[in-house]
């Protein structure tokens, strides 16, 4: 028989197992309640991120259409602003007759013809026709073989004929933004292209241009046909960045313009004086350095411009040698021709001094040049 002092001990410790039973069942309970509630939030944020996604998506295809026909609208509301300032440049030569496409500019309130020099070189009459097609004689007010730039006078034309474009600075120019050329290829009047900025800073020759690179060319996708020479090259909001110029026979999309500072640049020189006397001249030939040319003569440079000679009674004479390799101009690197021409037109004038840092055998030197102008190109 069970004394009262064991039948006490058994009712507690019943006691006390009833209540962490007690204890373990709630928390059971609290933590199923809690997992449940847990899912149902989870739930509903999954819900609410799918919606989310759903309307950023619908935004963002909504945008890329606002964008897609703000563009097309964008081509041809410029191309009905501009049209009216393309004009068709057409002349005789011993040859025959040429044709071109020039655009019209205000210049201290004078109306002009802006186009290529090549477009009006040997011709003894020139004709300016607008897109109403109204034609006018022109005169040459200037010109620049080294730049491939003609100013021209339109005679007798209405001032109501003249619808000015806006010429702004090249300097912004970068890689990869479009660019819309408008000018009369093959005699077709009044013609769009567009395409983007395929490089800056190039270098062209020509034959009217002596042994002289064209410096700082812009490189462009947009189609250039025989005819669009001297037509403007436009940015994306229609002002004037450049006059297209050249093509290379044979290529796919790869033309080439003046940028619009050298025409900034020239433009009071050839309406007051005919001529620009502006491009510096260093008095030197040469070659682009490459990694087979310095195997060849064994120079650790593979980078600049190698000489090969200095002209007689030059500006370089004396001061640089054949087989020197320009490497920098005034503390900017030189790589090859086309950094080397792009500096010396936009960076220098003639009579300016400039520091050529130079690998001559196994070593760097500076030398000081003072700038001459360039001749007069061969007639």
């Amino acid at each position: 028989m069970l004394s009262f002092k064991s039948c006490r001990k058994a009712s507690v410790s019943l006691m006390v197992l009833l209540f962490v039973a007690g204890l373990l069942v709630g928390g059971m309970v609290i933590l199923f309640i809690t997992f449940n509630e847990i899912t149902a939030l989870e739930r509903e944020v999954a819900g609410l991120q799918s919606q989310l996604s759903t309307l950023q998506g619908s935004q963002n295809v909504t945008s890329q259409n606002i964008t897609i026909y703000q563009n097309g609208t964008a081509l041809a509301d410029i191309y009905s602003n501009v049209r009216d300032s393309i004009v068709l440049v057409q002349g005789s030569t011993a040859d025959g007759e040429v044709q071109g496409s020039g655009f019209i500019y205000a210049y201290a309130d004078r109306e002009v013809v802006i186009t290529n020099y090549h477009v009006v070189q040997g011709t003894t009459s020139l004709s300016i026709t607008f897109s109403d097609g109204n034609g006018y004689s022109g005169t040459i007010l200037g010109r620049d073989p080294y730049a491939d730039i003609a100013v021209l006078s339109v005679d007798d034309a209405p001032a109501s004929q003249f619808k000015p474009l806006e010429i702004v600075s090249s300097s912004t120019l970068r890689v990869g933004e479009t660019v819309i050329a408008i000018g009369n290829p093959y005699g077709l009047v009044g013609s769009l292209t567009t395409g983007v900025v395929s490089a800056l800073g190039r270098t062209i020759t020509e034959d009217y241009a002596g042994a002289f690179s064209i410096a700082n060319i812009i490189q462009t996708s947009t189609p250039i046909n025989p005819g669009n020479s001297g037509g403007p090259l436009l940015n994306a909001v229609g002002n004037v960045v450049g006059i297209t110029t050249a093509i290379v026979s044979d290529s796919q999309g790869l033309g080439f313009a003046i940028p619009s500072n050298t025409i900034l640049r020239e433009l009071f020189a050839l309406i007051t004086t005919g001529t620009y006397s502006g491009h510096s001249y260093l008095g030197v030939t040469g070659q682009d350095m490459s990694y087979a040319m310095a195997q060849e003569i064994g120079s650790s440079v593979t980078y600049g411009w190698r000489i090969a000679t200095v002209v007689a009674g030059g500006p370089s004479d004396g001061k640089l040698n054949p087989d020197d390799i320009i490497v920098a101009l005034n503390g900017t690197a030189i790589r090859n021709n086309d950094d080397l021409a792009s500096y010396l037109e936009e960076k220098t004038l003639p009579d300016e001094s400039l520091t050529i840092t130079a690998f001559r055998g196994n070593q760097t030197t500076d030398v000081n040049v003072v700038l001459g102008t360039r001749p007069a190109p061969a007639a």
